[in-house]
C-alpha cells in the first residue's frame, strides 16, 4: 500500500509573489506500481497527476493544498495517503511600477532645481 505521501520542493515560503512560478511535486516514499495521484485545493480536486504546476501564480491560486496518492492491490483493496496540507498566500505585486515613476519624476525635479540655481547663481555674479 502507498504511504507517506509529501509534497515537494514547495514553495520557499508559505508567501508567494503574484507572477512567481510555482510547481508541486508528490510522492509517495513506499507504494507498488501504478500510483495515481490527485490534487486537492481546499479539499476540492483541481488536477491529476504527480506534478501540479500552477504557472504563473496569482491570488486566486491561494488555499491550502494536500496530495492524495492512490494505488490498488490484488485489483480489489484501494490503499490512499494523504500528503500533509501545504498552506500558499499569493500576494499581489505592489505597485513597484508606480514608484519607480515617482523616483524618476523627483530626480528629474531635483535636477532642474539644481539647474536652476546654478543658472541663477551664474547670472548673479555677472
Amino acid at each position: 500500500p502507498v504511504a507517506n505521501a509529501t509534497i515537494g520542493p514547495g514553495p520557499p515560503s508559505p508567501q508567494v509573489r503574484a507572477g512567481d512560478p510555482v510547481t508541486l511535486r508528490c510522492s509517495v516514499q513506499v507504494g507498488s506500481a501504478p500510483v495515481t495521484f490527485t490534487w486537492l485545493r481546499d479539499g476540492h480536486e483541481v488536477a491529476q497527476g504527480p506534478l501540479l504546476a500552477l504557472g504563473d501564480a496569482e491570488p486566486p491560486h491561494s488555499g491550502t493544498y494536500r496530495c492524495v496518492a492512490t494505488n490498488q492491490l490484488d485489483g480489489h483493496r484501494v490503499f490512499r495517503a494523504l500528503s500533509p496540507e501545504l498552506n500558499v498566500t499569493v500576494t499581489p505585486r505592489g505597485h513597484g511600477g508606480t514608484a519607480v515613476a515617482a523616483g524618476v519624476g523627483g530626480s528629474l525635479l531635483f535636477l532642474l532645481l539644481l539647474l536652476g540655481v546654478i543658472g541663477g547663481c551664474h547670472w548673479w555674479h555677472r
